[in-house]
């Protein structure tokens, strides 16, 4: 009995029976929070059906709303039963009526206790991701929020502009940085008993009633008050749109749902019933269990996201009618703009001019100076690699240094680290050909020495900067050829960008390559980025990228062969 279980029900609850069974028959306890809102002949239905059942327990009620405070306080009753109800518990798992296990039991169980000390709690602070949906990150815990945002919302947002017109501003608890993420963890019974009988829990508590969406503040901060040990993640699937709505898995998400490997699944369609009948799903005898990634299915919601909010090219709908915007260049002849290729490669510059014959510089717009690719303070046409100079008109350098070297494809590296006042122009300019492999500047970070404190706040500054400009390069009004994919996708296919690369800037098919650039160490490359993880710095700009160094490039498999008639 080393895991427990909180399940939050409110609807569908011959599912929540299901799932109950399910952590039962592994041998868990669990306490159940059913909402008030659900019918008393409902709820008793429920009860009847788990009567026979041994380690189920109900927990005191509460009238649960979305987002609202009594979510904390269900959760808070039944932690407290649990903890006292069944003290051999050392991992509490938080589920909801519509979660999904996805695997056994037993692998859970056998996962935590590889793992003693781990709180598995998604916990980030507001500066360094970009979660928060509706205009409100930070305001959230310094603004009042006592009307419903759902059923009060002319309330709601009259009382938020009212608290901003005056100035109004709440201090945060002495020694509590708030934190934010997923409502789903697994805590210690350490951590959680901690958190319960904190001397300063009535402090705490009367500050995140009036806090926004406390269910995903409230155990997030609490826990980094506490724990000795965070792992800054979930192991609960559970993905959210780009208006903040919670993605519902339906049968044909099955395969997704495996890929994930992760224990439960949240939200479940209640008559999904194929993936009820499939999950949960067992590993064969002697094969190594996979460590939950959620991240792995990301890429899939990303165009997911992507399809939804930019349509495709040619097709014309009543929800999404483009706005028609002036082709226009300011440069005289194509050129490329890459991020991230120099961090990864030893010499890629080079490497890059010798096989397009292209005039490959370094970071023109460097913070520095502009650098050259003949390494000069005095390029064609009398530009100069002064920073002030260039800066003071940054589009008109560019619109220079492309006229006087007609005839000559010019290609120069950038990033987080330079000047960014350009990146407007450049992305609605047609003749710009931008790749970008986002979060590789990481590395140069990874390979510096410095107080980790000092790289974390880096880090989380360079992301910041580099998230904007991908939204810039996102946009409806770019113009550009556009490229952009994450250090872990890059890594999995190098080669194959590599060569669209050469091709694109040669401007005619180029051979194959036989000859590439070494990549740069990257051993401890996903420590680090875990170790950021469990920091409170979410790096969600390199993607999925794993712990294991060999698994970094994808195998290349055969072409099959296929018979001609």
């Amino acid at each position: 009995m080393s895991v427990g279980v909180i399940i939050l029900a409110h609807t569908a609850l011959h599912r929540t029976a299901e799932a109950v069974r399910h952590w039962v028959d592994g041998g868990c306890p669990v306490v159940i929070h059913v909402d008030r809102k659900v019918k008393e002949r409902d709820f008793q239905a429920l009860v009847d059906d788990l009567y026979p059942l041994e380690n189920v327990q109900f927990s005191k009620r509460h009238k649960c709303d979305w987002g609202s405070w009594a979510l904390i306080a269900a959760t808070q009753d039944a932690a407290r039963q649990l903890l006292q109800a069944y003290p051999a518990v050392r991992h509490v798992y938080l589920a909801s009526g519509s979660c999904l296990p996805l695997r056994p039991v037993s692998e859970l169980c056998q996962y935590l206790e590889a793992r003693p000390e781990t709180d598995f709690i998604e916990s980030s602070t507001t500066s360094d991701v970009p979660w928060t949906v509706g205009g409100l990150d930070k305001e959230r815990f310094t603004l009042r929020f006592p009307f419903s945002w759902r059923r009060q919302r002319r309330a709601f947002d009259a009382y938020v502009k009212l608290q901003q017109l005056v100035g109004f501003r709440r201090n945060v608890p002495h020694g509590l940085i708030p934190h934010m993420g997923s409502q789903w963890w697994c805590l210690t019974r350490k951590t959680l008993s901690a958190i319960q009988d904190d001397p300063r829990r009535p402090i705490y508590d009367r500050y995140f009633r009036k806090v926004w969406i406390p269910d995903e503040s409230y155990f997030q901060s609490l826990a980094r008050l506490h724990s000795t040990k965070i792992e800054s993640r979930s192991l609960t699937l559970s993905k959210f749109d780009y208006q903040g709505k919670p993605h519902i898995f339906y049968n044909d998400h099955e395969e997704m749902l495996r890929r994930s490997g992760c224990f439960v699944a949240r939200k479940i369609w209640h008559r999904a019933d194929a993936l009820y009948r499939v999950f949960p799903q067992t590993h064969a005898a002697g094969e190594d269990l996979p460590d939950p990634n959620p991240s792995s299915i990301d890429r899939v919601f990303a165009s997911a996201v992507e399809r939804r909010t930019r349509g495709r090219t040619g097709l014309y709908m009543q929800s999404r009618f483009p706005t028609i915007d002036r082709v226009s260049s300011f440069t005289a002849q194509p050129y490329s703009m890459l991020q991230g290729f120099a961090e990864i490669f030893d010499d890629f510059e080079n490497w890059l001019g010798d096989t397009t014959g292209a005039e490959v510089h370094g970071h023109l717009y460097g913070p520095d100076r502009a650098h050259f690719a003949d390494g000069g303070d005095i390029y064609i046409g009398g530009l100069s690699h002064d920073a002030i100079l260039r800066d003071y008109n940054p589009r008109m350098f560019l619109s220079n240094l492309i006229w006087n070297t007609r005839g000559t494809h010019q290609a120069f590296q950038f990033g987080p680290h330079d000047t960014q006042s350009l990146n407007w122009v450049v992305a609605k300019d047609t003749n710009a050909r931008i790749s970008v492999v986002s979060g590789a500047w990481m590395i140069s970070l990874f390979h510096k020495r410095a107080e980790f404190s000092d790289v974390r706040r880096e880090a989380a500054r360079l992301q910041q900067i580099e998230h904007k400009h991908m939204k810039i390069l996102r946009s409806p009004f770019a113009k550009a050829r556009i490229r952009i994919l994450t250090l872990a996708d890059f890594m999995r296919s190098p080669m194959e960008t590599l060569q669209t690369i050469v091709d694109e800037m040669s401007e005619q098919p180029h051979a194959g390559l036989t000859q590439v650039p070494q990549i740069v160490d990257l051993t401890g490359f996903g420590s680090f980025l875990q170790d950021l993880r469990n920091q409170g710095m979410h790096p969600f700009l390199t993607g999925d990228f794993p712990i294991n160094p060999e698994a970094l490039v994808a195998k290349q498999r055969p072409p099959k062969p296929y018979l001609v008639r």
